[in-house]
């Protein structure tokens, strides 16, 4: 039944016995009249299915583990515990069109190459060992490192550890690409890759904030430096820290970039991490674009659309876009830390980038 607004300029046209004969006409036509979804496919504000979610990695953890001798790396491809939101489970989504999971790979385990579309990333959560080849480049990562796996590129994964298993954050944009029909998938014709002789040779290249001679050749669309390591981030974000007190809706943020334009690690997906000073009291935004959270040091809570979750380390949240979101650090004495992924690059290249703050008197004004 359509959606009817007793609004001028809205749908608003009452079905009939001759009308609804008239729409079963044009069904079998494969046609339909406008007016009878109108009010549902153009809404006045972004209705999103995803509802905001949180997921403790104590509850997560012990399934994530179980896991790993239940399956097989290699038979399952990636051994990953997924996060499905309660709106998106048609499409194995986290919030919009983002997904992420949880994946565990045992002492010496490593996984085959492959390649998609779909652009990827990596948040380490726990364990020593844990590498990625990413075109050839080796790259070494620990916890709270973070990692790009930019869409088209041979990658595969492994765990070099003998005595520990593993696990991190995946975050894709598959539910974005095969809404668009784009997506690819190939494994690598010799199952694995032949790595360059000098590990972590993107990091050394690019990760010092200084351009080679001909770094500005670099013509990819996607960063070309693959990892970016915690100690790193957190010296910087802490050192904005003592400069700037930040937003009053994100604290002390900054962004993972591409070391050559500036711009997004990659064209569909950002990377934030972000410090919130001890006993912070975020106010309230929102816009438009998801936001997938990691927390990577902390405890607090974040009230979205009205529910509060408390949050601490290594659990994960979601934000739905135009969702109310408040950030609280609990703890008076220690900052926190929070890791996000969002689909703001191509929100904003599609110019539909919209941010509001809650005003104090129950109203809101533009950002």
């Amino acid at each position: 039944m359509a959606r009817i607004e007793e609004v001028a300029g809205r749908a608003r046209v009452h079905d009939t016995e001759e009308l609804e004969e008239f729409y079963q006409r044009l069904e079998g036509l494969g046609t339909g009249a406008l007016w009878t979804v109108a009010n549902e496919i153009e809404p006045w504000f972004p209705m999103p299915k995803s509802v905001p979610m949180h997921w403790a990695y104590q509850d997560i953890r012990p399934l994530v583990v179980e896991s790993a001798s239940l399956v097989q790396g290699e038979k399952a491809g990636r051994r990953v515990i997924m996060l499905v939101n309660e709106g998106r489970k048609d499409i194995s989504a986290a919030v919009g069109l983002l997904y992420t999971g949880l994946q565990i790979m045992n002492p010496g385990e490593s996984m085959t190459a492959h390649r998609h579309a779909a652009s990827a990333l990596r948040f380490v959560v726990e364990g020593s060992g844990a590498w990625t080849i990413v075109d050839g480049d080796r790259l070494r990562v620990g916890p709270n490192d973070f990692a790009i796996t930019p869409n088209g590129t041979w990658h595969e994964h492994g765990n070099e550890a003998q005595d520990n298993f593993v696990i991190w954050q995946d975050g894709l944009d598959i539910p974005l690409v095969n809404a668009l029909d784009a997506n690819f998938y190939q494994v690598h014709p010799d199952l694995y890759q032949v790595p360059g002789k000098v590990i972590n040779t993107s990091l050394l290249t690019h990760g010092a904030g200084m351009l080679k001679p001909d770094g500005r050749s670099w013509s990819r669309r996607y960063s070309p430096c693959l990892g970016y390591p915690w100690a790193m981030t957190r010296e910087a974000v802490e050192n904005l820290g003592k400069v700037s007190d930040g937003t009053v809706w994100d604290g002390v943020i900054m962004e993972y970039v591409n070391p050559v334009t500036g711009g997004s690690v990659m064209p569909t997906m950002g990377a934030h991490m972000q410090m919130l000073h001890a006993g912070f009291a975020g106010q309230a935004h929102r816009h438009t674009g998801s936001v997938v959270y990691h927390v990577a040091e902390g405890r607090g809570h974040s009230i979205i659309n009205g529910r509060r979750f408390d949050w601490k380390e290594h659990d994960i949240f979601v934000v739905p876009s135009w969702a109310w979101h408040e950030h609280h650090n609990d703890d008076a004495d220690n900052p926190a830390f929070l890791f996000n992924f969002n689909d703001f690059p191509m929100i904003h290249s599609l110019d539909l980038w919209r941010e509001e703050s809650f005003a104090s008197n129950n109203g809101h004004q533009d950002v």
